[in-house]
């Protein structure tokens, strides 16, 4: 299903559209996108199954109608937007019979394993959170470690995600645990432009090896050039480098898993010359 919710031009004089489009179990995305080439796709709300679809043109018209699209950007749309429900989606049965799965299988690169469950803290009630569990170690030396961070170190989104939006529904009304953070962190994760890099890494490192694409050739493309003294034009290998997640930021000590997506989109489309969606994580 496709829905045409309205119509403007942005500042530089681009027509642009807001449609609604089908998501993941009925939902719909209501998108900002480019009139003509269909791109540049901007995620202006993410409406769960059981809401009206009158709601998406009410979106539609609140995002246009108060100026709303002068004053913010909104966030790129990305290809795991498509595959999952919205945070608060109160009719999947089949998670609600699944109840809690409390730990992650995978491990990270240094053998910490990550397991979600109630911490004690200020409140009165425990809170349930993700811990990271040493390697060969007791779960009193475990940490409490964000949503987020949890993601960053798997570079990947799940089973984080999912057994953090299995746990959320399973106790929507709980009184004896609280969620409050953990759903926090959780709607901030989605609602964020910054993305893991894992996969366009590895589209990059494919790229040299199979094309013999060189680094310096794709910065080149994305308009990072520098010149020696001689005037020699090379690419900003550097700059890819760190927006890759292979060489640490400036002050840091370790490179990192995030990237922009706008910044991922820029390397996908001219660096590479393929669409963002084939290098998202979903």
């Amino acid at each position: 299903m496709r829905l045409r919710l309205g119509d403007y031009t942005d500042a530089d004089g681009r027509p642009r559209q807001i449609v609604g489009i089908d998501g993941a179990g009925g939902s719909v995305l209501v998108i900002d996108r480019d009139a003509v080439t269909h791109r540049d796709d901007r995620l202006l709300a993410h409406l769960a199954a059981d809401e009206p679809i009158e709601n998406a043109s009410l979106v539609s018209r609140g995002y246009l109608g108060k100026g709303v699209v002068r004053l913010i950007r909104c966030r790129r749309v990305i290809a795991r937007d498509f595959h999952a429900v919205p945070l608060y989606d109160e009719d999947d049965d089949e998670s609600e019979r699944a109840g809690l799965a409390l730990e992650a299988q995978e491990l990270d690169r240094t053998g910490h394993a990550y397991r979600l469950e109630p911490v004690r803290c200020s409140m009165c009630i425990p809170e349930l959170r993700w811990r990271r569990l040493p390697p060969s170690a007791a779960a009193a030396d475990a940490s409490i470690v964000s949503v987020r961070e949890a993601v960053a170190r798997l570079e990947s989104y799940e089973p984080i995600c999912a057994l953090t939006r299995r746990a959320l529904r399973a106790h929507r009304h709980t009184r004896q645990l609280s969620t409050a953070v953990l759903r926090l962190e959780m709607q901030r994760l989605q609602r964020s432009p910054i993305i893991l890099n894992r996969r366009l890494r590895e589209a990059v490192i494919a790229a040299s090896e199979r094309h013999g694409l060189s680094m310096s050739e794709i910065a080149i493309r994305c308009g990072r050039i520098k010149y020696d003294r001689a005037g020699n034009a090379s690419g900003e290998t550097s700059w890819l480098a760190r927006r890759l997640g292979i060489l640490p930021e400036g002050g840091q000590h370790a490179p990192t898993p995030w990237i922009h997506s706008d910044v991922l989109a820029l390397i996908a489309r001219r660096g590479l010359g393929v669409s963002p969606r084939e290098v998202e994580l979903e």
